[in-house]
């Protein structure tokens, strides 16, 4: 059952109208059962002073595109109802009539553009509304029975409503079937929703949370969990199975669902999904159509459900089911795109955003992590309201014709154009090796900020954390991802890089940055000290780029590779063979891969910094010390040591790197490969020749 959130004495707190109006938003978004993310709108009539010191009434609703669990005043838009009343006596009004109406409505210009159902809210003649999507209601709506149960359930106290896209004239139709229902406290729109409303902030959210309560506790007394969904055909495989599964597919997955714009995915295997891929009848009822119009964007109208066997041996034959799958589904979007397209339309990317597998889960598809969640959040609420309608009667949905009108709605594309604009690295993943230090934290932080998701890779776990915490406060849950990793280590590297692929999908840019440097005269070098060096420096990065070069051939959607390599690379560093060496392996290394990975649109390029001190833990280290004795000077003196043997007299820092890794992973360079650029201020000694 669902909880009432109300809590009197943070609500005594809320003074004004739309104070009191962002916290009841708040409660009913905060509950997913109740309102689907970014679905559902709210509203209260209250009075305000205008611009001239004038008492008018005035409503606040939910602005468009904003999402009721986060949203606060500014998200709200203020207006003038005795503007928009005289509204009713209309006989029809276009969408675009609406909107531009409204727009003069708007007691200030600032405030973002009113809900697709602002009318709906006008047209009640009471103070407090909401406008819900919740799983039960939704359950009864899109039960084919859903209406004469609506009688047992609520008696005479409710108004149904056929199907009719919002807008004027479903407000319209609220309305007067309400004025015509003196016992009316409910409306239920058909397969689509609830609306509720009520004198106080309060009595709107309470009568809310009881309306859905009565709903669901009627669902739950038919519900028969040994025959949901049909039966149980296919068990969930053990969780450690799954996942072992699922990193195995998911870059040929990404890759076939990336067509000229790379898709990030996320896996899902909670208990309700496995239930649901698991059933005898999911196949099919999976593919009837949306739970709900608010879902459409997000999930599209079905998902692509793998009828597969689960087999943790059978990794290729799932593999081929998928792109089969992805390829049989964009086909099929084709065709409905084709059939229902208006003048104008420009059709989205035809891949799944929702794929099922039996025995395994659900993966999620979208530009970016956050926006698959998104997918995954409004799929959950789909099983949901199929569990409910089925153990009412038979799950029914929107015709194609109702479901591609909503999906290319321009009132529902006009939310998604809110959105941010792409930038260079939207949608791709960049994984980081030496994550915690200076140029790899630097690097993150630089690839983050045009759309990336990166991946912090270092021993430094409790470092790379934080850096991953940092930025993921400034830029949104899961941009940023720390894990630990010895780059020396073959089984490291290999369970770090199926790590990525479920928490990602695969990876796009690879920075082989991982570093460490000692010094010592030539003939002190120890055995030890060399292997240090070519184990690290040498092994660790033809282990990273190995695994990387296996994951980007089998997504099959190319990728970039920028070694961090030195001056040293080509420039032989006194009293420091074992590094320098090291350093040369480095850059050939990279042009050895680049001459295969051509073919593959893999692209591997060098960096040669130098004297990189700031934010560095090797210059932290003994390397100071031992850099300075080799130069006869203090260590304190370094910096400007190196500034001074510098044609430009600078000193490079990380930010200095980052901006030629940017470089190097961005579209700027995708015709450059197995090329060497020097960041080092122009040190003579290391032009290459």
């Amino acid at each position: 059952m669902v909880q009432s959130l109300w809590n009197t004495s943070q609500a005594s707190e809320q003074t004004t109208g739309l104070e009191q109006l962002v916290y009841r938003s708040n409660l009913i978004g905060a509950d997913r059962s109740v309102c689907n993310i970014y679905g559902g709108n709210t509203s209260t009539k209250t009075t305000v002073k205008d611009f001239r010191g004038r008492d008018i009434e005035v409503m606040y609703v939910k602005g468009s595109g904003s999402d009721l669990g986060s949203m606060q005043a500014k998200h709200f838009t203020g207006l003038a109802l005795e503007d928009i009343r005289p509204l009713i006596e209309r006989e029809s009004m276009t969408d675009e009539e609406m909107v531009e109406y409204l727009g003069h409505c708007m007691i200030d210009s600032k405030h973002p553009r009113a809900s697709i159902e602002t009318l709906l809210h006008a047209f009640l003649p009471y103070k407090h509304v909401d406008h819900t999507h919740p799983d039960a209601i939704i359950s009864l709506c899109c039960a084919d029975n859903g209406k004469e149960l609506a009688r047992e359930i609520y008696g005479d106290r409710f108004v149904w409503v056929p199907y009719v896209r919002p807008g004027f004239t479903l407000s319209k139709m609220i309305a007067e079937s309400v004025f015509a229902n003196p016992n009316a406290e409910l409306v239920l729109m058909e397969k689509h929703g609830l609306v509720t409303w009520g004198e106080t902030s309060e009595e709107c959210y309470a009568q809310t949370i009881k309306i859905i309560n009565e709903a669901e506790a009627f669902i739950e007394a038919r519900v028969n969990e040994g025959s949901l969904f049909g039966g149980v055909k296919h068990p969930a495989l053990a969780a450690e199975v799954r996942r072992e599964i699922v990193a195995k597919v998911m870059p040929t997955l990404r890759g076939a669902v990336s067509d000229s714009k790379k898709m990030i995915l996320s896996y899902d295997d909670q208990d309700d999904v496995l239930a649901f891929v698991g059933g005898a009848d999911s196949p099919q009822l999976s593919q009837v159509g949306a739970a709900c119009p608010d879902h459409l964007v997000h999930t599209k109208v079905v998902p692509l459900f793998i009828e597969w066997t689960p087999d943790a041996e059978d990794i290729e034959g799932l593999k081929a089911k998928l792109v089969e799958g992805v390829a049989a589904y964009k086909e099929q979007y084709q065709q409905y795109f084709e059939i229902n397209k208006n003048d104008g339309d420009v059709m989205f990317e035809a891949a799944p955003r929702v794929i099922l597998i039996p025995g395994v889960g659900m993966i999620n598809t979208g530009k970016s992590w956050a926006l698959s969640q998104v997918s995954g959040a409004l799929y959950h609420r789909a099983i949901a309201v199929m569990r409910g309608a089925t153990s009412l009667g038979k799950f029914v949905s929107l015709s194609a014709n109702e479901s591609y009108n909503v999906e290319y709605w321009p009132l529902e594309l006009y939310k998604l154009s809110l959105a941010p604009a792409e930038t260079e690295f939207s949608r791709k993943v960049a994984f980081i090796t030496g994550g915690a230090g200076g140029i790899g934290s630097e690097t993150a932080r630089r690839l983050v900020s045009e759309g990336a998701h990166v991946v912090l890779a270092d021993l430094n776990l409790e470092g790379a954390q934080k850096v991953a915490q940092e930025i993921n406060d400034q830029y949104g849950d899961n941009r940023a991802y720390a894990l630990k990793m010895d780059v020396t280590d073959e089984e490291a590297v290999q369970s770090a890089y199926a790590e990525v692929a479920v928490q990602y999908g695969g990876v796009d840019i690879i920075v082989n940055n991982a570093g460490l440097a000692t010094s010592s005269p030539f003939d002190e070098t120890s055995l030890k000290e060399w292997n240090l060096n070519m184990n690290v420096l040498g092994t660790g990065y033809f282990l990273v780029a190995r695994e990387a070069f296996k994951l980007m051939k089998q997504q099959g959607i190319g990728g970039s590779m920028v070694f961090i390599g030195s001056k040293n690379s080509v420039y032989a560093g006194k009293s420091a063979s074992a590094y320098s060496s090291a350093k040369a392996l480095e850059a050939h290394l990279a042009r050895c891969i680049a001459a295969e990975g051509g073919e593959y649109g893999i692209r591997v390029n060098t960096i040669l910094p130098d004297a990189i001190l700031q934010g560095s833990a090797i210059w932290n280290g003994s390397w100071r010390n031992e850099r300075a004795a080799a130069y006869g000077i203090e260590p304190d003196q370094l910096e400007e040591y190196y500034r001074k043997r510098t044609t430009l007299l600078v000193n490079i820092y990380p930010r200095d790197i980052a901006e030629g890794i940017a470089f190097f992973a961005s579209s700027k360079s995708e015709k450059t490969t197995g090329c060497m650029m020097t960041i080092d201020g122009g040190v003579p000694a290391a032009f290459t020749r």
